[in-house]
Parts: C-alpha cells; sequence; structure tokens
C-alpha cells in the first residue's frame, strides 16, 4: 500500500470527523480482524430537500488505488441506482472523478460526496451512463421523477 495515499486518507478521516455535511455517511471499512481498511470507505449520500431524492438515503463505495490522490476514487453506488450517470454496475459516472476530464489531486472525499449530491438531481445528459434511465429522463420527466420518488422511498433514510 502507498503510504502517500494512506496519509492522505488518515487526514480525510480526521477532516470528516471533526466536520461533515449533515446526513452524509463516510467511513473506512473494517477489515475481518477490525482493522481500519482505508482503501475503501462506505459512505451514504442523502437525497437532497425539494428534490425527488429527498428522503432517500443512497449507499455508495469507495475505493482508492495505491496512486490516490494522483487518480480518483472509484465510486460505486450499492446497490446501482436508476440515474443517467450511474452505469448498471452502480459506478458514478462524474467528470469530478475522472483523471482526463476535471479530477485533481487537492479534491477531498467531503468535495466527491457533495458532488455526487448534486449529480443526482442534475443529470448530465451529455454522459450518459444508463440506457433506460436516460431515455425516460429526456422522454418523459413526470415519469422519471415517479420513478426516483419510489427508489427514495425503497431507500429512505432510517428515522
Amino acid at each position: 500500500m502507498s503510504g502517500i495515499a494512506i496519509a492522505r486518507l488518515s487526514e480525510e478521516r480526521k477532516a470528516w470527523r471533526k466536520e461533515h455535511p449533515f446526513g452524509f455517511v463516510a467511513r473506512p471499512m473494517k477489515n475481518a480482524d477490525g482493522t481500519l481498511n482505508l482503501m475503501t470507505w462506505e459512505c451514504a449520500i442523502p437525497g437532497k430537500k425539494g428534490t425527488p431524492w429527498e428522503g432517500g438515503l443512497y449507499n455508495l463505495r469507495m475505493i482508492f488505488k495505491d496512486d490516490y490522490p494522483t487518480s480518483p476514487p472509484k465510486c460505486k453506488f450499492e446497490p446501482p441506482l436508476f440515474h443517467p450517470n450511474v452505469y448498471p454496475s452502480g459506478t458514478v459516472c462524474l467528470s469530478l472523478l475522472d483523471e482526463e476530464k476535471d479530477w485533481r489531486p487537492a479534491i477531498t472525499i467531503k468535495q466527491i460526496l457533495l458532488g455526487i449530491q448534486d449529480l443526482l438531481n442534475e443529470p448530465n445528459i451529455k454522459d450518459p451512463a444508463q440506457a433506460e434511465a436516460y431515455t425516460i429522463y429526456c422522454q418523459n420527466r413526470l415519469e422519471y421523477e415517479k420513478r426516483v420518488r419510489v427508489q427514495a422511498r425503497a431507500m429512505a433514510a432510517p428515522q
């Protein structure tokens, strides 16, 4: 494992524990022996108030490579979401997470999660990853929002 990646992820964890956006979760997974695995994080993103996503808490796994922060983490919704920019595998398609596009090593876990939350209600139709969600979003917005609300209820945040 890369010392640079581990050091950066330790700092990210400290910063997150000190201050993070309300309703969000981000924590390293535990290995079988109970130690922390800083290279894989369990996250949860709340749907924004006033959007069809409201009320849902969407589970996401962040997988960091040894060359982080030079390369971005892979972010994957588990289970996969119905969304134009989420591949059927659950992987998020976002320029912020693409080395060839907008990724910069200074981007934090907090910024990634907030960016993904924004993407939920503001899909990038120029970069579709899921044919069904993309087609319904473009052709029938009411049907799309209805499907999103059903998904939000199915993934409701525990009260």
